[in-house]
């Protein structure tokens, strides 16, 4: 194993960052399973080493010894995000092409300043408009060219959809993304404009529910746009999408999310604001929300404090009705182990009379059994002394005979 595949197994993003700087081969299968790094990082279940590797030029297609690539091995383990991340790559060599002048081009079609950004965009597993909406925040030269950026999403939705090999996921996705950067260009008439009112916008809830409506509305309108109605991953969407009131269930965010990247169980533990999974914090009030950081509670809260209070009411019956059942289940424990000592102890009684009854019947029968030997013993000395008697007779007899 190399270290590169040892820190890979790890999950260790910044060793893996500094070994690649400094010339280790990304695609080195020195191992006596034929593991490659992309193997390791793909069963860390750790989707930024993953990436990472990825981005350094992994094969996708290596296969180890069983025959399995990384995306099988990762999804053999349970590791989805890691098989998202690798299943939906796009590499850096497809978009070099936009970075240089073709033809009787004057510019490129992407300034190369912008690549790194746009793959970064291209490759999220997380889709959600609201961390979409905070990736293009902090990377704001996307949405400063946003004619551009979108022109080349465009490109990629006709390539996808014209090839040989139609990919109908990739296409639905760069549309999507090209839908919010021309909405997000919206909120930056001056370059020194910022997109906290496009994030506001998307995270805001309905005053009757808290539903993030303009989320689905740009979902929706996002489908209804997608210029290739024969792509079936579309149909699809919109069959499952049409029926659905907004703010019912499935959303068209959740629905999307599964067309694009497989079934998707949704928990508890995600982000409200940005649907970032395995959120460790709560609002502290009613412990029914999740958030990835203070940052994501924050944005939330306007929409959330006018339900906090019932939520925390219901929040404390559930508690209460959950401590009920577990004191319950444990008297009820505690009653069957009391009921089970008392049978257990109820046989020990019954096996120990048992055992001293089968005592006295054994001494009785010994008893028994020495009266019987000796009235054989008795019976035997009497026909022993009736015998002698007899011969004494019969002996007497003979001399008075010989007398006479």
């Amino acid at each position: 194993m190399t270290p590169l595949q040892h820190a890979a197994f790890k999950g260790r993003t910044d060793v893996c960052q500094l070994l690649l700087e400094n010339g280790a081969d990304v695609n080195s299968n020195h191992h006596e399973n034929g593991y490659s790094a992309l193997h390791f990082a793909a069963l860390s279940g750790n989707p930024a080493v993953t990436r990472l590797i990825l981005e350094a030029g992994a094969k996708i297609d290596h296969l180890n010894s069983v025959n399995r690539t990384a995306a099988q091995m990762a999804a053999f383990v349970g590791q989805h995000q890691c098989v998202r991340t690798i299943n939906n790559f796009f590499p850096k060599e497809r978009l070099e092409k936009f970075t240089k002048q073709q033809g009787f081009e004057t510019e490129p079609k992407l300034p190369p300043n912008l690549q790194l950004p746009f793959l970064r965009l291209i490759n999220s597993t997380n889709i959600h408009p609201v961390k979409v909406a905070m990736f293009l925040k902090d990377n704001k030269e996307l949405v400063l060219d946003a004619y551009k950026v979108a022109k080349v999403l465009d490109i990629l939705v006709e390539e996808s959809m014209k090839s040989r090999d139609t990919n109908d996921v990739l296409a639905i996705k760069c549309h999507y993304f090209a839908t919010l950067i021309r909405q997000a260009s919206k909120f930056l008439k001056k370059p020194d404009d910022t997109l906290d009112g496009f994030v506001k916008s998307l995270v805001k809830g309905r005053d009757v529910d808290g539903f993030p409506e303009m989320q689905e509305r740009i979902i929706r309108q996002c489908l209804k746009e997608f210029p290739y109605i024969e792509s079936q991953l579309l149909q699809q969407l919109v069959q499952q999408i049409a029926p659905v009131k907004i703010g019912d269930a499935p959303t068209a965010l959740t629905t999307l999310v599964s067309g694009i990247y497989g079934p998707v169980w949704e928990d508890d533990s995600s982000c409200w604001t940005c649907g970032e999974l395995k959120a460790e914090k709560k609002c502290s009030a009613c412990k029914c929300v999740s958030y990835c950081d203070q940052v994501c509670q924050k944005l939330h809260w306007p929409t959330h404090k006018k339900f906090c209070k019932s939520m925390a009411e219901a929040y404390q019956t559930r508690e209460q009705e959950r401590l009920k059942e577990e004191a319950e289940k444990e008297q009820s424990k505690k009653e069957m182990e009391k009921l089970e000592a008392q049978i257990k102890q109820t046989s020990v009684s019954e096996d120990s009379e048992g055992n001293m009854r089968s005592g006295e019947t054994a001494v009785q029968q010994e008893e028994v059994a020495s009266s019987q030997t000796e009235l054989r013993m008795v019976a035997e000395t009497d026909t022993l002394t009736g015998s002698a008697e007899n011969d004494r007779k019969v002996l007497a007899e003979n001399i008075e005979k010989s007398k006479s």
